[in-house]
This record gives C-alpha cells, sequence and structure tokens, in this order.
C-alpha cells in the first residue's frame, strides 16, 4: 500500500503551516514534516486509526498528532489522507466525500 494525498489534504497543510509560520517559520516546517511522516506507518498498519466517531465506516479512519486530527481512506491498494485539522471542531461531509469530477 500506498500513502496518497488528495489535493484537500494538501490544502490544509499549506494552511496550517502558514498559520504556524506567523510565528515561526521553522516551526511550521518542521511540524508539516512530523504531521507527513505520520502518515507513512499507515503502509504497514493502515487500521492503526481509529473510526472517525462521525461516520463510523471502517473505511474512513483517523491518527492523532498533538491537537490535529489525520482523517485517511482504507482503499484497496493505497491509504487516502483526506483532510487534516484542529481537532477541537468537528470534520466536515464535505472533507471526506468530495463530488469527483468526471
Amino acid at each position: 500500500m500506498k500513502v496518497v494525498w488528495t489535493n484537500e489534504a494538501l490544502k490544509k497543510l499549506i494552511e496550517i503551516e502558514d498559520y504556524i509560520a506567523a510565528d515561526s517559520p521553522n516551526r511550521a516546517q518542521e511540524f508539516i514534516l512530523n504531521l507527513i511522516n505520520r502518515t507513512e506507518s499507515l503502509t504497514d498498519y493502515p487500521v492503526a486509526g481509529r473510526v472517525v466517531p462521525e461516520f463510523v465506516l471502517p473505511e474512513i479512519r483517523e491518527i492523532l498528532l498533538k491537537n490535529y486530527r489525520i482523517v485517511y481512506r482504507i482503499k484497496e491498494r493505497r491509504i487516502e489522507i483526506l483532510t487534516v485539522f484542529e481537532g477541537h471542531r468537528l470534520i466536515r461531509i464535505e472533507e471526506v466525500f468530495q463530488k469527483r469530477k468526471q
């Protein structure tokens, strides 16, 4: 299995980095690398994360890093990182179930 980041998740990474960088660019870069590295263990242990309580679907899971939730979907041959956000808020359905362009 391999880890694939969706456009939504990449957009969130940029937003998080920009926010942290306002105080410390070095800390922002380090934190984003930690977020990305945290997902790499999913290639060997895709069910390591808990089922996202808002959806209760076994293929939609999350892992935590500090106060951030990293939400992912288990597919047949890959792990899709769907979104990353601060854990104090609930996930928005459109962050996970995006309409696919045909």
